[in-house]
């Protein structure tokens, strides 16, 4: 099989297009033909060497894609041969064949093409379990999504507005913010503003309810922008670490502060199935709207590695095998 694959850490330029040998798959796996792939962050990451890589080189970055099942092993029984399904937690996904734990396959209804399944899964999954499980967003509520612009913050607003709530968008610039309120925020602030007094007044004096906060060193500014008895959900630090939080802060203002990671939810193929039915639903009736993506050839990875480095893309960054 063809994959995309580096031998040391680097930049865009370690990355080249060979032929590997086809994964073998256990009988717990299905060995799926890749139709649509997801880049992520976490991959640039991975191919500097910032996050921890097992195994030896050459190494295959991707973890989010999409495809068909072109082989089971002998322990499958909840798939079969040509089912269409999506993965949003496997290594090795640049490629043209992966092998996948059956735990962790998708089954795509027809409504969903591949392309979308690559768009949303790791993003929208990600925004569903912090609207349902870190808080469950209530009619009403007043919620502050941080990095508004980006996928998980697009999500954010939409599913926000889909239980009921205002939404109040962070952005970085005026361009992202107008994308935030074309998209459903009701309001939408920029960081150089003094947002938390906006937040405050917006709020008539009271604070918002939860602050989705995954930049990090807001996490200050995030409580203060929360309402006695509110909620600060803490899901990334992409602009640095957050400052210690004093529990007694916690105390005297009955704030939470909670944290969130994807992988503590997607514990089972049932629970996959369950979490990502209701984003599908979403999408087919039109509740949740996904930006185009930029599709680039599998071969031409390290220009999708630029584009998504250089910040310059609004949409997801897809890779075709």
């Amino acid at each position: 099989m063809k994959a995309l694959v580096f031998n040391e850490f680097g930049g865009s330029d370690v990355l080249h297009y060979e032929e590997i040998p086809n994964p073998e798959i256990k009988p717990n796996e299905v060995l799926v033909r890749t139709k649509s792939i997801g880049l992520n962050f976490a991959d640039i990451y991975r191919r500097k060497g910032n996050y921890h890589l097992a195994g030896e080189p050459p190494f295959i970055l991707g973890y989010e894609g999409a495809g068909v099942i072109e082989a089971i092993g002998n322990d499958v029984t909840e798939v079969q041969i040509g089912n269409r399904v999506a993965f949003a937690d496997v290594p090795f996904a640049n490629a043209e064949l992966v092998a996948v734990p059956v735990e962790k396959l998708i089954l795509l209804p027809e409504g969903i093409s591949f392309d979308v399944a690559s768009s949303v899964l790791l993003q929208g999954l990600t925004a569903h379990y912090l609207t349902s499980d870190s808080y469950q967003v209530q009619p009403n509520d007043t919620v502050i999504v941080h990095a508004a612009s980006g996928g998980v913050g697009q999500n954010l607003i939409q599913i926000a507005k889909i239980y009921g709530a205002k939404v109040v968008s962070l952005t970085s610039t005026k361009e992202k913010a107008n994308k935030a309120l074309e998209i459903g925020a009701d309001v939408a602030f920029t960081y150089d503003d003094n947002w938390v007094q906006s937040v405050i007044e917006f709020t008539n004096g009271k604070g918002a309810d939860v602050v989705y906060d995954s930049v990090g060193s807001t996490l200050q500014d995030s409580f203060q922008a929360t309402r006695i008895g509110g909620t600060v959900v803490f899901f990334g630090m992409s602009g640095g670490d957050p400052t210690p939080v004093d529990p007694r802060m916690l105390m005297d203002t009955s704030k939470t502060l909670t944290g969130g990671d994807l992988w503590n939810v997607l514990t089972s193929f049932e629970e996959r199935q369950k979490r990502s039915k209701q984003l599908f639903d979403w999408i087919i009736a039109g509740k949740l709207q996904l930006q185009s993506p930029t599709v680039f050839s599998l071969e031409e990875g390290a220009k999708a590695h630029d584009l998504l480095e250089s910040r310059k893309s609004t949409g997801k960054i897809l890779l075709r095998p």
